[in-house]
């Protein structure tokens, strides 16, 4: 059986209760009470996944549709998605993902009755974005937004691309999308040129796998849907859409899927948008997508990404620990870990640890990290004996490793991300690599550490009972 997200909740409601909590009392998304929840779990350090069952649509009626949010907020659930043991959450999880990105599998079609996306059809007029119950997230957002997987196809090499970007409800079958300069922008720049609309499908809820897949940091030009495919485990199901049949495919196993076309040579006012930073992404002209379509399964459950938060960062860090593994592993072989740590909302610091066996290694892996993402701006490069996924650690090398005037480079006008909001440029910026490892050719004072020996033979349990270690509180 294909992989589903109505399997995927169903496991955690069986297996992992803990991380799943359904909420049966009406709820008002677009009035910010959804994001408030989850505000509110945060600051109390706990990040369950949530299904709304009662919640409002745009119409202000009870919808139709359960709403599912903070399903990636944890990386022992992205585990799970992997169908790994969720306790193999940190190296182990970046290193299988890093595996699976090294191949591709290729898609199959079915018939459109066949695809569960396509159990409700609905058509022009029909198709109506205000059934569903679409989040405002933060108090400057002018609209709510969704902000899952729109799907674009490259006209010359017929690849398919995948992205998380945000498309602002304008109206019933309006929506205004954001796109950095990357790959689903240069699809769209392509056809405008040619004065040709853009065909998109925005894919609401599928598998989590599915969207850990569909952030891998493929070059362009090498079809996402085969990435999917091998980030799942399995070939992704495809099925002929709507509005353009078979010469545009989309996920037939998706909840819900809407079509359309970004309008060339049309711009309207976007945002602001409470973004992946922590801050708002300004205001500007940005293209629109008409609405020809809504296909989705009977009682589809609709799914947002909580922006700016654990939900976003999480999803968005595990796959690119695992490409840029694969990459710098190209040009560093005794690369050990990729991390981008929740500090820097995972996209912006990384942090790289090697088995150096030559100075210089470090820059080598710094450089190829830099190269291969532009959100990353800082990288810290330690040696294998820091666990890079103990940020703690991490600090202390850089500490007691590192002079400034010899350990820092810094490098200037390099393209960065548009949302940034450091930068004083719209895109360049500035990068920073600090070289926080041990030289190779010159001595270093040693780590201290407990002799082995008496750390084997002397057993905590022999000192202290179980009650008493009990009463200990972690810190």
């Amino acid at each position: 059986m294909a992989k589903n997200l109505r399997d995927f909740l169903q496991q955690l409601e069986d297996h992992h209760p803990s991380d799943f909590v359904p909420v049966e009392r009406k709820v008002a998304p677009a009035r910010y009470e959804v994001t408030a929840l989850l505000q509110h779990l945060e600051d109390m350090k706990k990040f369950p996944a949530m299904l709304f069952e009662r919640p409002l649509n745009l119409h202000g009626e009870i919808s139709r549709f359960p709403l599912l949010s903070n399903l990636f907020a944890t990386r022992r659930r992205c585990a799970l998605a992997l169908g790994m043991n969720p306790e193999d959450a940190g190296l182990a999880l970046s290193l299988e993902y890093a595996r699976r990105e090294e191949r591709l599998i290729a898609p199959v079609t079915i018939a459109s009755k066949e695809a569960p996306v396509k159990e409700v059809v609905k058509r022009g007029e029909e198709a109506d974005l205000y059934e569903f119950p679409i989040v405002r997230h933060h108090a400057m957002d002018p609209a709510p937004y969704i902000d899952m997987t729109p799907i674009m196809k490259d006209p010359d090499s017929d690849c398919y691309n995948a992205a998380f970007l945000r498309n602002m409800v304008k109206g019933p079958r309006r929506l205004g999308i954001h796109m950095s300069p990357r790959h689903n922008w240069q699809i769209h720049r392509k056809n405008e040129e040619q004065k040709r609309h853009t065909p998109v499908a925005i894919v609401v809820s599928h598998h989590p796998a599915f969207y850990l897949g569909a952030l891998n940091v493929s070059p362009f030009g090498v079809d996402d849907y085969s990435r999917i495919g091998a980030i799942m485990g399995e070939p992704l199901r495809l099925t002929a859409s709507e509005t353009w049949g078979e010469d545009f495919l989309v996920p037939a196993d998706a909840e819900i899927v809407i079509e359309g076309h970004v309008l060339a040579d049309v711009r309207e006012v976007e945002a602001p948008f409470g973004e992946f930073t922590g801050y708002y992404g300004p205001q500007r002209m940005r293209p629109v997508i008409e609405v020809t379509a809504i296909t989705h399964r009977r009682n589809a459950i609709f799914q947002h990404i909580f922006v700016g938060h654990r939900d976003n960062w999480v999803l968005g860090g595990i796959p690119k620990e695992g490409s840029l593994f694969n990459l710098i592993r190209g040009i560093v072989p005794t690369v050990q870990a990729v991390h981008f740590p929740i500090s820097g909302c995972c996209r912006f610091n990384c942090y790289v640890s090697v088995d150096k066996k030559i100075d210089g290694e470090t820059r080598q892996a710094a450089l190829a990290a830099l190269a291969g993402c532009d959100f990353v701006k800082h990288v810290v490069v330690v040696d294998k004996d820091i666990d890079v996924y103990n940020e703690e650690q991490v600090m202390w090398a850089m500490a007691t490793r590192v002079q400034a005037d010899q350990d820092i480079d810094i490098i200037k006008n390099a393209k960065g991300n548009t949302l940034d909001p450091s930068q004083t440029d719209d895109i360049m910026t500035a990068k920073m690599i600090i070289d926080a490892t041990l030289p190779v050719q010159k001595p270093f004072a040693s780590r201290v550490q407990v002799p082995k020996e008496a750390l084997s033979n002397t057993k905590l349990q022999d000192y202290l009972t179980p009650e008493e270690l009990d009463r200990v509180r972690k810190d």
